[in-house]
C-alpha cells in the first residue's frame, strides 16, 4: 500500500476549504433483488407461523387492509455484485377511481391508483459481507410513477427517507422497473428460514438518490489533489502523468471507513482507516485500478485513494471522477502524456 507523507501534501490536506466544484452527477441505485417473497399475514393461530417447511399457499382472497411482510436478497447494484437484505412491510389498500361493492378484488375508492401502503428497509453489503449502508424508503406502491422519476421506473410513487452509512440523510425518490411488481406470495404459515430453498422470482428497482454528500477530489492552489505515486509531485502540466501510471489522489465524502472513528474525529494511522464502501476512479469515464482507498490520517473527510491509469487512456486532458458507494463526484482534469515506448515508436 502507497502511503502519502504528510509533508508533502499538508497543503492540500489542510489548507484546502473546499474539494474542486463543478455540476454534480445524478445518482441513480439500480437495484437487482432474488428470491422476491411476500409473506401474507393470513392467520391468526400463532403456532402455525412458520410451521411448513415446504411452499404453502395463502388464504384467498386477499382483503383491503390485509398486511404483509416481504423479503428479497440484494445481489448487484448498477451491475456490480453486492450483497444485502431488503424487508418491506405492506398494507393492502386497494386505492382505485372505480372501486365498487361486490367486485371481484376488493378495491377502496379513490382518487388515485395505488395498492399497498409501503414501509421498506434495504440493508447492502459489500460481496465480502462488508456493511455499506442503509436506505428507507416510505411511500406507496402500484399505479403510475411521480412526475421526474428516472425512466426506468414504471410504476409506484415511494420517496428515500433517511439512510445511514454510506447513505446517511439521502433522500430521493423510488420505484419498481417491474412492471408487475414481480414477487411469490405465500402465508405466514411458510418458514421463512427456507426462502431461498423455496424460492422466489428476481426483480429490478430504482433508487434516485440525492446524497447528504458525495465524493469529490480535492483541489490545491495548483490544480486537483492527484500525485506521482513514484515522487508525490503534483501531475500538472510541467509533470503531466502516463498512462498506465500508479497515482494517488486526496478526496473527502468517502464516506465511513473500518474499523471506524467517531463522528468528526480525525482518522487514526494505526489501524489504517479503510473505506467501507467500494470506491472506484473513473478515467474519462472508464474505470482505473484501484489499489487502496483509506481515510488520511490525522483528518477529518480527507481521504487516500491509491489507483492505476488505465494503459490506454489518450494523451491530453483526461477526466477523473471518484465514486464511493455507487455515489459519483464532480469530474477533474489531468494531463497524462503518451508512454515513453510510444514516443520512441514515432520517431
Amino acid at each position: 500500500m502507497i502511503r502519502i507523507w504528510r509533508a508533502v501534501i499538508v497543503t492540500a490536506v489542510w489548507a484546502t476549504s473546499h474539494p474542486m466544484q463543478a455540476q454534480a452527477p445524478v445518482t441513480i441505485l439500480d437495484i437487482q433483488a432474488e428470491n422476491r417473497v411476500a409473506y401474507f399475514h393470513d392467520i391468526w393461530d400463532y403456532s402455525k407461523i412458520d410451521s411448513n417447511p415446504g411452499i404453502a399457499t395463502p388464504l384467498r382472497p386477499l382483503k383491503p387492509f390485509q398486511s404483509d411482510t416481504d423479503i428479497y436478497d440484494v445481489v448487484a447494484v448498477n451491475g456490480k455484485p453486492a450483497k444485502g437484505t431488503w424487508v418491506n412491510r405492506c398494507t393492502e389498500v386497494g386505492l382505485d377511481p372505480n372501486a365498487v361493492h361486490g367486485a371481484p378484488l376488493p378495491r377502496s375508492i379513490a382518487d388515485v391508483t395505488r395498492a399497498c401502503m409501503m414501509h421498506e428497509y434495504l440493508e447492502i453489503l459489500q460481496p465480502d459481507g462488508t456493511p455499506i449502508g442503509t436506505i428507507m424508503l416510505s411511500g406507496m406502491n402500484g399505479g403510475n410513477p411521480p412526475p421526474g422519476s428516472p425512466l426506468a421506473i414504471v410504476r409506484d410513487n415511494l420517496t428515500v427517507a433517511g439512510g445511514t452509512g454510506a447513505f446517511l440523510g439521502a433522500r430521493g425518490q423510488a420505484g419498481n422497473a417491474d412492471p408487475f411488481g414481480n414477487f411469490r406470495v405465500t402465508s405466514i404459515s411458510e418458514d421463512p428460514a427456507n426462502r431461498r430453498l423455496n424460492g422466489g422470482p428476481p426483480g429490478r428497482f430504482i433508487i434516485y438518490l440525492i446524497p447528504m454528500s458525495r465524493p469529490e477530489i480535492v483541489s490545491t492552489p495548483h490544480g486537483p489533489a492527484v500525485y506521482h505515486a513514484t515522487d508525490l509531485k503534483l501531475v500538472r502540466e510541467a509533470k503531466p502523468a502516463m498512462a498506465g501510471e500508479t497515482l494517488v489522489l486526496l478526496a473527502s465524502g468517502l464516506g465511513p471507513t473500518r474499523p471506524g472513528v467517531d463522528p468528526g474525529q480525525p482518522f487514526t494511522a494505526d489501524p489504517l482507516q479503510v473505506v467501507n464502501s467500494p470506491v472506484e476512479v473513473l478515467v474519462n469515464g472508464t474505470p482505473g485500478e484501484v489499489l487502496s482507498a483509506s481515510g488520511y490520517p490525522g483528518a477529518v473527510d480527507r481521504y487516500q485513494v491509491t489507483f492505476r491509469l488505465p494503459g490506454n487512456v489518450s494523451p491530453g486532458m483526461a477526466s477523473l471522477q471518484v465514486t464511493s458507494a455507487w455515489i459519483t463526484g464532480s469530474s477533474v482534469k489531468i494531463v497524462v502524456q503518451q508512454k515513453e515506448e510510444e514516443k520512441e515508436s514515432e520517431r
